[in-house]
C-alpha cells in the first residue's frame, strides 16, 4: 500500500516552499540596494579639502535649496522671528527672508530672470545706477511694499520712507537705522568722492534680536569700525569705488562681527580678504554674488 501525506504534511511543504522563495528575493532585494553605495553627501569630507568658499569666483555651498523666487538661499539664522534667510542675487542686491516677509536690498534689473521676489520690504542705500533701479523697483514692488531710502532717492519715489544718516524706524516688526556710507579718499578726479558723506546710507537691522549690518559703497569710516554686536555683515570691496578686500578685512577686524559676507565684490581677490581674517573668530562666508543660472 502506498503512502498519502497527510493535509498537514503538504501544507507545511507548501509554506517552506514559499519562505525559501521570499528570501531568496530578500536577499536579491538586499543585495541590490546595497550595489547603489551610500550617498556622497553623506560621507565625511576629506582632510585637506579645500573650502568651497575660497577664492574670486565663489561657487554657491552644495546644501543650498532653490527658494520660491529661484535665487538659492545660501544661509539661515534663528532669530525671536522665525529663520532668517539669506538669498544673494546680484552685486549689491540681496533679499532677506522672516516670519513670511522678504526684505530687497538695492534690486537691479541685471538679477538673473525670476531671481527678485516680490518685497515686503524695500531698503535702497544710494542714488547710484547699481543701487537705485527704477524698472527693478517696479518689478519687487507690491501695493503694500514699504520703501526705505536716503533723501536723494526717497525724493524720487512718491510715498517712499526717508531715512537720513543716524535715524531710525521700524517696519514690520524690523528696526532699521540708517548709519553712514561714504568714501574718504577715493574719488573720480582729485577734490571729489565716489560717495560723499550724508548722501547714502548704510544699514543696521535687528531682525528678532539678529543684528544684521549692510555696509552701502563705503570705505573703512570711523562709523563703521565703532559698529558693535553685529551678527552678520554684508561689506562691499571693489576699486576704485569702495575699498580694496585688505582694507576691508581690517574694518571687519575692528568691529568683529559672527558672521561676514562679501558683497558689491567684482572684480575683488576674495582670497585675500578671508586670508586676512584666519586665526580670528569671525566667520568668513563667500557666496557668489555673479551666480548664472543653468
Amino acid at each position: 500500500m502506498g503512502y498519502f501525506p497527510s493535509r498537514a504534511v503538504i501544507e507545511r511543504a507548501v509554506y517552506n516552499r514559499f519562505m525559501v522563495r521570499h528570501r531568496i528575493l530578500a536577499i536579491a532585494l538586499a543585495a541590490a540596494l546595497g550595489a547603489c553605495g551610500t550617498p556622497k553627501s553623506a560621507e565625511p569630507p576629506a582632510a585637506g579639502d579645500p573650502d568651497p568658499g575660497a577664492g574670486e569666483t565663489p561657487t554657491p555651498p552644495p546644501e543650498n535649496e532653490p527658494s520660491p523666487s529661484g535665487a538659492p538661499v545660501t544661509d539661515t539664522f534663528d532669530t525671536s522671528l522665525g529663520k532668517l534667510t539669506v538669498q544673494p542675487i546680484h552685486h549689491a542686491t540681496l533679499a532677506l527672508t522672516v516670519a513670511g516677509k522678504t526684505i530687497v536690498v538695492d534690486p537691479t534689473s541685471d538679477a538673473p530672470e525670476g531671481w527678485l521676489p516680490k518685497a515686503d520690504l524695500v531698503l535702497i542705500t544710494d542714488i547710484h545706477g547699481d543701487h537705485f533701479d527704477p524698472d527693478a523697483l517696479a518689478e519687487v514692488r507690491k501695493a503694500d511694499t514699504v520703501i526705505v531710502g536716503p533723501p536723494v532717492v526717497t525724493a524720487k519715489l512718491e510715498g517712499a520712507k526717508t531715512l537720513k544718516n543716524g535715524e531710525s524706524l521700524d517696519v514690520l516688526s524690523i528696526h532699521i537705522e540708517a548709519v553712514p556710507m561714504y568714501n574718504l579718499e577715493r574719488g573720480p578726479e582729485p577734490g571729489k568722492l565716489f560717495h560723499d558723506k550724508g548722501r547714502g546710507n548704510g544699514y543696521v537691522l535687528d531682525i528678532g534680536g539678529e543684528r544684521v549690518y549692510l555696509s552701502g559703497d563705503t570705505e573703512c569710516t570711523a562709523e563703521m569700525r565703532a559698529l558693535s554686536d553685529i551678527d552678520l555683515a554684508f561689506v562691499c570691496m571693489n576699486l576704485p569705488y569702495t575699498m580694496p578686500p585688505d582694507e576691508a578685512a581690517a574694518c571687519v577686524k575692528a568691529f568683529s562681527p559672527a558672521v561676514v559676507i562679501p558683497y558689491h565684490y567684482k572684480g575683488s581677490d576674495l582670497a585675500t580678504f578671508s586670508n586676512a581674517l584666519a586665526g580670528t573668530d569671525i566667520d568668513v562666508r563667500v557666496r557668489d554674488f555673479y551666480a548664472s543660472p543653468e
